[in-house]
């Protein structure tokens, strides 16, 4: 068995053995794919024989420092590499040559000689990989598990762009010529994927922006309820009012009646005794009529405002009372604040149906006032004119 295989005997058993599975990308998969790159830029740099030799085992130990773990893992895989060498009886010579090379690997190091270049190019072969993009999630998983960082998919694809673009370069001429345009291709594979995650958080945006615009809106079952309600107040008034002019008619009928046919017949003493009923009729027509006209005498207001009332939400812009001496341009700018403001349109709302309330209140107790003389008044006269009658 040669020094090659028995890197890689070492170094399989090795990771195999005392390495944490939280490194799901510099694994053992990553080893190889170094080594397999290696091999092809020996061959495509046409490096052969001792310095073919001297990569091969610089790459298969290049990051088993990592069983240490990430921290100066470079130096640590050296340290690994020399005691496995020294057993292998190599020369200092070899030895430092292989050191050499694990620190070439070094994220931050700029290569100096062909074989420091080869192995830099080899350690970033996965950029150039179909499956550069599972590659790059296991590293994502890997700085999540060891490092706590956690990347959103945008994030993630800005560092992978920003790695491509601006911190990576190839060195050797094989990896200039055949990987660089594999390596831009998936360069422009993550550019579209960075436009594409653009456009889902766009338009996750706009969703939210809707869903909230909709919440903000009156709800369909608010927007039934005010609107039932104030047809119900509005229909309650006009029977209010229905019932009143029935009491105005029927009582303007029955003073008419006594005015034209009764009183004129009183003055002669035959009729005296149709006085008190006829007076009780009357009174209790004219004290009918006196509240329902109450019921259905409209309230003045003021009809103005001022910009203060508006700003202290004092003012209901729904009754027309309340605004109409006021210009067209200020009540415009008042209702276009209140119905920039939820609250103040929902309060108003409310207020407007609390007031119709107290209206339809103080009409239906009128009336009831009203009725309830109207009816008394009717059951006195007829009981007055039946005792008249039998007095005489």
């Amino acid at each position: 068995m040669n020094l090659i295989e028995q890197s890689e005997d070492f170094v399989s058993n090795l990771l195999k053995d005392k390495l944490s599975n939280l490194y799901s990308y510099h694994n053992f998969n990553h080893t190889l794919t170094v080594v397999n790159a290696v091999k092809e830029l020996c061959k495509k740099e046409d490096v052969k024989g001792d310095d073919k030799e001297v990569l091969l085992v610089a790459a298969w130990f290049h990051d088993t420092g990592y069983i240490v773990g990430y921290e100066n893992h470079e130096a640590e895989s050296v340290k690994i590499a020399t005691t496995f060498l020294k057993e292998k009886e190599q020369t200092d010579e070899f030895i430092s040559v292989v050191s050499s090379l694990i620190m070439a690997t070094v994220k931050e190091y700029i290569p100096k000689t062909h074989l420091e270049k080869i192995i830099k190019d080899a350690d970033f072969a996965h950029l150039v990989g179909t499956e550069y993009e599972t590659t790059c999630e296991l590293l994502r998983i890997e700085l999540k598990n060891t490092w706590n960082l956690d990347f959103s998919n945008t994030e993630w694809a800005k560092e992978n762009l920003n790695f491509l673009m601006n911190k990576h370069r190839f060195y050797t001429d094989h990896a200039l010529k055949k990987w660089q345009p594999l390596k831009e291709k998936n360069l422009l594979m993550v550019q579209k994927k960075i436009e594409k995650q653009k456009k889902k958080e766009a338009d996750k945006l706009e969703d939210d922006i809707k869903k909230k615009e909709k919440i903000e809106k009156p709800d369909r079952g608010v927007d039934t309820l005010f609107r039932v309600t104030l047809g119900n107040h509005t229909r309650l008034s006009g029977i209010a009012d229905s019932k009143a002019n029935i009491l105005l008619s029927v009582n303007a009928i029955i003073i008419s009646i006594a005015l034209s046919s009764i009183i004129p017949k009183l003055d002669s003493p035959k009729n005296a005794h149709l006085v008190i009923p006829t007076f009780i009729m009357l009174i209790s027509s004219v004290i009918t009529i006196i509240f329902a006209i109450l019921s259905t005498r409209p309230k003045v207001t003021t009809g103005v405002f001022t910009r203060e009332d508006i700003e202290n939400k004092k003012i209901n812009l729904l009754f027309f009372g309340n605004f109409y001496k006021m210009p067209l341009e200020e009540y415009d700018w008042a209702m276009n604040e209140m119905m920039k403001d939820r609250d103040y349109l929902y309060s108003t709302m409310i207020k407007d149906l609390y007031y119709l309330g107290l209206v339809l209140q103080r009409k239906y107790n009128l009336l009831r006032i009203a009725y309830n003389f109207f009816m008394i008044g009717i059951i006195i006269t007829v009981i007055a004119f039946v005792i008249a009658f039998k007095s005489i």
